[in-house]
């Protein structure tokens, strides 16, 4: 009986272990499962959380690349509008150049004509009066020493030919036979005229330095000539021809002030008009 009651409590006790230990298994593993579930929830939010800050950064991105697209739509407009206002710009200055060529020109031929007409005036007629006899008890005084006639003839001639190489085009020759006159005949009447056509040769040859030099030594050497603002004039279409509008409205400025009444002064004024033309507008 003893023993039966004995086995009967060792399996009661052993049941006994079984539950608590089954019992301690299934709180494990429900602990197990909320920890999971809460690690589930865990990485829902962190995905959302990536997901938010992707978005953001996309969205950050695409305002950054709109800003620099902006930006970069408004400088090629800025790039555009000046590239229109420089094309604009140097449409009016090849018009005008081919209004300077051919207003050069026709005063090339009229300073040409009136170059002519000038020398035939200045060299006078060719015969001198006759001088009054001389009554018999009067002794003919003897007449004042004069330069051979040969040496005017020769300076005309020369002029006349370095004129000749000028109206036939060939510029060059024409502008180093007027420098071979200047330094043959440095006083002579014809040397403003000739120091005039030095510096139109060079200008014909495109040589606008070289024309503004020249001119400018007559200017200089001859303030007053009748010569002087039609060199001054050729300066400023020198200086326009360089692209120094400013040194040519300055300068025409000059001509129109000391010579209101020559003729250079009504095309100077043109000329200053057209350039005050092409001054940018705000």
């Amino acid at each position: 009986m003893m023993r039966k009651a004995l086995a009967l409590w060792l399996l009661l006790g052993s049941v006994h272990a079984a539950q608590a230990a089954l019992f301690s298994d299934k709180e494990a593993h429900q602990k197990i499962a909320d920890l999971q579930q809460q690690l589930t929830q865990l990485q829902g939010k962190l995905e959302e959380e990536k997901k938010l800050r992707q978005s953001t950064e996309g969205r950050i991105s695409a305002l950054e690349t709109q800003l620099k697209s902006q930006g970069m739509i408004e400088m090629l407009n800025q790039i555009e509008r000046l590239n229109g206002e420089i094309a604009k710009l140097k449409g009016q200055i090849e018009v005008m150049a081919h209004d300077v060529e051919v207003t050069q020109k026709r005063q090339r031929d009229l300073y040409t004509d009136l170059d002519t007409r000038l020398r035939k005036l200045e060299a006078g007629p060719s015969t001198s009066p006759a001088a009054p006899a001389a009554t018999p008890a009067e002794t003919p005084a003897a007449p004042p020493a004069a330069p051979p006639a040969t040496d005017a003839g020769a300076e005309l001639k020369e002029y006349e030919a370095a004129h000749n190489l000028f109206k036939s085009g060939k510029y060059a020759q024409s502008a180093e036979a007027f420098e071979k006159f200047l330094t043959a005949y440095p006083e002579s009447k014809y040397a403003p005229n000739a120091q005039y056509w030095i510096g139109y040769a060079h200008f014909s040859q495109k040589n606008y330095k070289g024309a503004i030099a020249a001119q400018q030594k007559l200017v200089q050497k001859y303030p007053e000539h009748q010569k002087t603002p039609d060199a001054m004039y050729n300066i400023a279409n020198s200086q326009i021809q360089l692209a120094d509008i400013d040194a040519a409205r300055q300068t025409l400025k000059d001509l129109i002030a000391k010579f209101p009444l020559s003729e250079a002064a009504p095309l100077a004024k043109k000329r200053l008009a057209a350039l005050d033309a092409l001054k940018p507008k705000n």
